[in-house]
């Protein structure tokens, strides 16, 4: 099989991030996806977010660009496009053309601040769209300033992602009613729902808005990263009695002290004392002693180690392609199974018309 997706045809205008990083989610998942990109841009097989998929040079600053655009964009179920608001409507390639002449298209658009708002205009990364979420703020240790999670919070999970969710979603809908419309992403947005955990435990009171101490975000003993003897990191996630109390079991910890494990109060005392325990040994001896129980541990491992660790060799959670390692599509489906991932390739633009029937 050629994936869940096999048929569906996608038309990405190439940008960075998390525009690609959605499209290349459609074409893991077996989309045929083009890649329209500027004259002179070749392939690069280094760049992951741009595999699996056939890329072709269009200048779409003028009329015969745009006219191929459309032509393919009339053959297309799903669109992908990241520009800032106005720019593919000054192109041309705006909703309301592309769907005058491509009723059922699911138009889909990527940006940070999202289509309205007083800041809808204005440039911005990854970085600030978390910041205006509350994400950013309650990311870090306590008394030190927020840390950016790299680019997973706002560009990959709550942009790409949430991009790809509302994709399908539309995709599923215009199955029924015929029609297409327009998705509407934005990494504030999606950042926000992505909170929608914490804010929830906010709502409760148990949450507040200090950094670091907090039951999931460092402050707790149990729910950390620790340094062993050779400098390497372990990370411990013990939240429940049943593991906590086999975690204590098996690094040999009876200090009555770590009795009251949800006593706020203790913890910053408890994690210097689990510090003292963790240093005592390398990290492979901890991982001898307490990986595969249920003491909820795990190395943290680097870029290099991870796709060596015998969990993800056993899933085939990393592949490599032409070289490059990387990781494999994800999730797994029990029947139709996606292809292996192949390096972006170029096509010129005679090709792609006559092998989607589109005519300019």
């Amino acid at each position: 099989m050629a994936g869940p997706l096999h048929g569906v045809r996608v038309v990405e205008f190439a940008g960075l991030g998390p525009g690609p990083f959605c499209a290349m989610l459609l074409a893991d998942l077996g989309a045929e996806v083009l890649r329209i990109v500027r004259p002179g841009v070749a392939p690069d097989p280094q760049d992951i977010t741009t595999r699996s998929r056939r890329q072709v040079a269009i200048d779409l600053r003028g009329p015969d660009g745009q006219a191929a655009a459309l032509a393919l964009i009339d053959k297309a179920d799903l669109l992908v496009e990241g520009f800032r608001p106005g720019v593919m409507e000054r192109l041309g390639l705006g909703p309301d053309d592309c769907l005058a002449r491509n009723p059922r298209l699911v138009y889909g658009r990527m940006t940070g601040w999202g289509q309205h708002g007083p800041l809808a205009k204005a440039a911005g990364h990854d970085i600030n769209y978390i910041a205006i979420s509350g994400a950013l703020h309650a990311i870090g240790r306590a008394g030190e300033a927020p840390v950016p999670p790299l680019n997973y919070v706002g560009d990959f999970g709550g942009g790409g992602m949430l991009l790809a969710v509302g994709l399908l979603a539309a995709l599923h809908e215009a199955g029924r009613s015929g029609r297409g419309q327009v998705i509407d992403a934005a990494m504030t947005d999606g950042t926000a729902l992505l909170s929608a955990f914490m804010y929830g435990f906010k709502a409760k009171g148990q949450w507040s808005n200090q950094r670091g101490e907090n039951m999931l975000d460092g402050g707790a003993h149990f729910y950390d990263t620790y340094a062993c003897a050779d400098g390497k990191y372990v990370a411990i996630g013990a939240i429940e009695p049943q593991f906590y109390a086999e975690l204590r079991e098996r690094c040999g910890i009876h200090d009555p002290l770590f009795d009251g494990q949800m006593d706020p109060a203790r913890w910053p005392l408890l994690k210097l004392r689990l510090a003292d325990v963790f240093r005592t040994r390398t990290r492979d001896e901890w991982c001898a002693l307490l990986e595969g129980t249920d003491a909820c541990f795990a190395p943290v491992l680097d870029w290099d180690e991870a796709p060596q660790h015998a969990h993800n060799r056993a899933r085939g959670t990393f592949t490599e392609v032409d070289g490059v390692v990387q990781p494999a599509p994800a999730p797994r489906f029990s029947r139709s199974t996606p292809t292996e991932p192949m390096a972006p390739q170029a096509a010129s633009l005679d090709e792609v018309l006559a092998a989607w029937g589109a005519k300019v």
